[in-house]
């Protein structure tokens, strides 16, 4: 065979194992309109269209990273052995808002993912089947099942998106249904829910979310929370379907996504080393400008990677009334999370900064680093942590700690992980939403607050302790 047949045979093979490699997922794509009953441009053509269709994880964004494609093999192996949660737990953190009825959705997806390139096809497959439901209950006047599986739908159809490491045609569509599925959702919740652009970056971008007001409001303007997620969180995720906790408490909720979260992400509105800091005051202002908040009476919360930016947001506004973060993202230059953990975070994380050189991203990596922030925090500061957190040791959350001279509190649940789970600490200690909830309340109600470290043991008691005391301590009492 000639060199240029050779070449020519290369290409087609190649162009055929990309193509086959997506058609699965393109197909639970196609599926999408088909239970919506709409058309989607370029995508759900009864021909396929021009360009071909690609796999979840393309050839150019496998090369991104060398580490990912070393243990790209290696990936696949560990999600077919220890199923989806490999890296944490997005099932439970996705589950959790969506309830029990969404148990079975999940556990079939559970069951089918058997390899990276499963996960998009099978949450969508999901999410399909969950808006043709919804409809269906919409049409037969049962609108509160309609509510329940419009809202288990966006989740899903936002799961669908995580895996997905490009701007694609089919992360747009996807992000589409998660819109439109959330917005049949606010028609019909159970209490006022308000779609937020505020503008950033220029351009005519804007950050997105959702203003939630509890249906309890009593009298007065409302005490509120700007909640700030992980990673891999997206808006739709900030507020439960039923009994969220601060909804609950009268508290309002604005959850939001900054730059390189979720919706950003299709948006490009890129993460920098400073500029949730500087999305902070045009956030604050615009939540302080709603007639139903009491600006006065705002705080914060945040959840892993949320644990960063949130610091940084509190360090620039002293009249928020509080700051709680669990699942600790506080080393400098997050070297466990991209270069230990698995190399899906690193992946992500480049995705999400804008990055297609990995080197690149790894001198920007090093700018990430709360060196002089703490010594700004004037509000009262909480941080929730497992004691053997996999993606931030917990060293570094103990020495910003040090750096604070606010009021603060530490509370460390004994041998938990990341999500604050995975021992006995974490399943009969305090329940980390409850008793961030509570802590919230307590600070937009204005009690005063101490410093002091608490850790949880197995038994599920809290030890409380100086931070002084604590730094002395032993893991295990002898």
């Amino acid at each position: 065979m000639s060199k240029s047949n050779k070449t020519e045979s290369g290409k087609k093979l190649v162009q055929r194992r990309e193509f086959l490699g997506g058609a699965a997922t393109m197909a639970g794509a196609s599926f999408i309109g088909r239970g919506a009953g709409a058309t989607w441009p370029g995508l759900l053509a009864a021909t396929p269209p021009e360009p071909s269709p690609e796999p979840t994880m393309n050839a150019a964004t496998e090369r991104k990273m060398k580490r990912w494609q070393e243990q790209r093999w290696l990936l696949d192996a560990v999600v077919q052995t220890v199923g989806l949660e490999w890296d944490q737990a997005r099932i439970a953190y996705t589950l959790g808002p969506c309830g029990p009825d969404a148990t079975g959705d999940f556990n079939a997806i559970r069951t089918r993912v058997r390899k990276y390139n499963d996960i998009a096809r099978e949450y969508t497959r999901a999410a399909v089947r969950r808006e043709r439901l919804a409809r269906q209950f919409e049409a037969d006047g049962h609108t509160i099942a309609a509510r329940e599986s419009y809202f288990i739908a966006a989740l899903l159809y936002g799961s669908a998106q995580w895996p997905i490491f490009a701007v694609t045609r089919e992360n747009l569509a996807l992000n589409e249904k998660k819109n439109v599925a959330y917005a049949k959702y606010i028609e019909l919740a159970d209490h006022e829910i308000r779609r937020v652009e505020i503008p950033f970056g220029g351009n005519g971008k804007s950050l997105p979310g959702y203003l939630h007001l509890p249906l309890k409001r009593g009298t007065g303007r409302l005490p509120a929370v700007w909640s700030i997620g992980g990673m891999d969180s997206i808006k739709e995720l900030g507020v439960a379907l039923y009994g969220d906790k601060l909804l609950e408490r009268g508290i309002a909720v604005l959850a939001l996504e900054g730059p390189g979260q979720g919706e950003c992400c299709v948006r490009e509105i890129h993460p920098t080393a400073t500029n949730w800091m500087q999305a902070s005051p045009l956030v604050l202002t615009w939540l302080r400008s709603q007639t139903e908040i009491d600006p006065d009476r705002i705080a914060l919360s945040g959840v892993s990677m949320g644990t960063f930016w949130g610091t940084q947001v509190a360090s620039t506004d002293d009249r928020l009334k509080g700051c709680v973060l669990r699942s600790i993202c506080h080393e400098p230059g997050l070297n466990t999370l991209f270069n230990v953990a698995s190399p899906t975070f690193k992946l992500r994380f480049m995705y999400m900064a804008g990055f297609s050189d990995e080197m690149e991203f790894d001198k920007f990596a090093q700018t990430l680093s709360l060196k002089g922030v703490g010594e700004k925090i004037k509000v009262p500061y909480l941080v929730m942590a497992g004691e053997d957190d996999q993606l931030s040791p917990i060293e570094y959350t103990y020495d910003l700690m040090d750096t604070i001279s606010a009021p603060k509190q530490l509370l460390v649940y004994e041998g938990a992980e990341h999500g604050l789970v995975g021992s006995l600490a974490a399943a009969l200690g305090p329940s980390q939403s409850t008793f961030m909830a509570d802590w919230l309340k307590d600070r937009l109600d204005g009690k005063p607050m101490q410093t002091k470290h608490m850790k949880v043991d197995a038994g599920g008691q809290i030890h409380e302790s100086t931070f002084e005391e604590a730094r002395k301590a032993l893991s295990i009492p002898l």
